[in-house]
């Protein structure tokens, strides 16, 4: 008699499943200093943060992404970071079905003075999508890369600024041009993009190559995707979830490990939380770096 055979008719279990592969790796893979004191530290070396170039008088940070990725919410997130409260300097929405963000702005964040800023503004773009007539045209993206984009133009989905529109700068300043590309990607959606859009996005992320713009990517919505880091945030570079959806973001982007940072951004908590704030200011002070390190090459 065949052995399956014999043990299905005399009712012998079959042989126990293979164990899941475990969700919490044993150590993190990217270790972290979750002390308070790691925190001032990261938060002095931003506000102390100063230009090696006088050419320049801010560094400036393009944010990208699909619609609902949290370009806003990252914006408020750094900015509730370093000034110790909730705060709402970009208008941000919790529904993400289409871009919240018509304009483009640039935003200063304050200092502990009246009148004085960090040396490091954000431009939040309209979303990515996969819709020919809606979202960000990507040549937009482009021209805000080279500076050619003036403040408060609104973006039209179904035609790029060309250089004959009178919201087109002919000759951009050194502060308009772009210092430092972020890529922003929700973890919870990294499987369902369209390969549209990351075309799209590898697009301008090959601009910004061309013009040896520095790029980081921001993976925001950690929490939805593994119950460990909703639940402890400190779990975060121990949790195989993340780390898969790191290298999926890796291969899908073209972007190496090195330079994409998770973080949970601020949403629905009214006060600071230390190991929120701690992921952020790691992302931030390197971005700063990095564009810091770009206009020293390009402008000395």
């Amino acid at each position: 008699m065949i052995p399956w055979m014999k043990n299905f008719i005399w009712g012998t279990p079959p042989p126990p499943s293979p164990p899941s592969p475990p969700e919490t790796l044993e150590e993190e893979w990217r270790p972290v200093d979750w002390s308070n004191e790691e925190k001032q530290r990261l938060l002095r070396e931003l506000k102390e943060f100063q230009l090696s170039t006088s050419m320049v008088s801010q560094v400036r940070i393009l944010l990208c992404g699909p619609v609902g990725s949290g370009k806003s919410s990252f914006i408020n997130s750094v900015n509730t970071v370093l000034q110790g409260r909730n705060t709402t300097d970009a208008l941000a929405d919790s529904i993400g079905g289409v871009s919240f963000t018509v304009k483009f702005k640039t935003y200063k964040l304050k200092k502990d003075r009246a009148g004085s800023f960090f040396p490091f503004v954000f431009n939040d773009t309209m979303g990515m999508e996969a819709e020919i007539s809606h979202g960000i045209q990507t040549n937009d993206l482009i021209s805000i890369l080279q500076g050619h984009v003036q403040e408060g133009y609104t973006f039209n989905p179904l035609t790029e600024l060309t250089d004959e529109k009178r919201e087109y700068d002919q000759t951009p300043s050194l502060d308009g041009k772009v210092h430092c590309l972020v890529s922003i990607l929700p973890a919870d959606k990294i499987s369902m993009m369209p390969q549209s859009v990351i075309c799209e996005m590898r697009k301008v992320r090959e601009k910004a190559r061309d013009l040896e713009i520095p790029q980081v990517v921001i993976m925001t919505r950690v929490d939805l995707i593994c119950k460990l880091v909703s639940k402890d945030l400190k779990m975060i570079y121990r949790s195989k979830k993340i780390k898969d959806k790191i290298e999926e973001c890796s291969n899908r982007l073209g972007v190496t490990k090195n330079y994409i940072f998770p973080v949970k951004m601020y949403s629905e908590e009214i006060t600071t939380n230390s190991n929120v704030d701690i992921l952020i200011l790691m992302a931030m002070t390197n971005i700063v770096n990095f564009a810091n390190d770009f206009v020293e090459r390009e402008y000395q």
